[in-house]
């Protein structure tokens, strides 16, 4: 069996938008919550037709939201602040348990807020021994979108991750109200502005509110400004 090649790209364009290639698939998802009112899982959304290459709003500004339609150009500064650091030179912390280790990037958060069910995703992972309190802290950490929680097995030292190929979801938080970010699944090459290459990674998060302080990468402060792409 052919191993997949994988081609999408996305280029971070100077002061404009995302500039995206390789035929990658481009989706909603809504983060969903449970009878509790707790944030829960992910529930499919609208897929958009596919295209070789397009380019996606970074601005927040755009009128044909998801896509770019040049607002970018009224003054918008897209510089790009992020880490060039990989993820585990990055850690903040680790939290221990009897099956699980759990690491965390603060900066990488995009307020998906998986993690705050129930006991929480790091109280979880301290009583990983427990099958039910493993399981959930498996589940929270691999809907995290941005990558910040990677729950990692203690037996073979290996990350726990979700099978995702390489695409693309546009987040929307119906019970946070505000319009999220691009989250790239699968691996997918970001490149930066003068040509560097992040980190590959089986999950991040892009900004698209225009306001976060780790571009390109987001922060959460969709949720803190209420962002709204207008395309409910």
């Amino acid at each position: 069996m052919k191993k997949e090649i994988k081609k999408g790209k996305i280029v971070v364009s100077k002061d404009g938008p995302y500039l995206v290639s390789g035929n990658l698939m481009l989706g909603r998802e809504e983060i969903a919550v449970d009878e509790d009112g707790e944030v829960c899982c992910w529930e499919k959304g609208q897929q958009y037709p596919v295209q070789e290459s397009y380019a996606l709003c970074r601005c927040g500004k755009s009128k044909t939201m998801p896509y770019c339609d040049s607002s970018h150009l009224a003054g918008f500064d897209g510089t790009e602040t992020a880490s060039r650091k990989k993820y585990l030179e990055q850690l903040d912390s680790k939290t221990e348990g009897p099956q699980l280790e759990l690491t965390d990037v603060h900066s990488l958060c995009a307020n998906g807020r998986f993690c705050d069910r129930k006991e929480g995703t790091w109280e979880l992972t301290k009583n990983s021994g427990d099958p039910a309190a493993k399981k959930m802290a498996i589940e929270q950490a691999c809907n995290c979108p941005a990558g910040r929680l990677v729950a990692w097995d203690k037996k073979n030292g290996k990350p726990i991750e979700p099978d995702f190929t390489e695409s693309l979801s546009i987040v929307e938080d119906p019970t946070g109200k505000s319009s999220g970010p691009i989250w790239v699944k699968g691996g997918v090459q970001i490149e930066a502005v003068d040509g560097f290459e992040y980190e590959k990674r089986n999950r991040v998060t892009l900004c698209r509110c225009g306001k976060s302080a780790n571009k390109p990468f987001c922060d959460g402060t969709h949720s803190r400004i209420g962002f709204d792409d207008g395309e409910k």
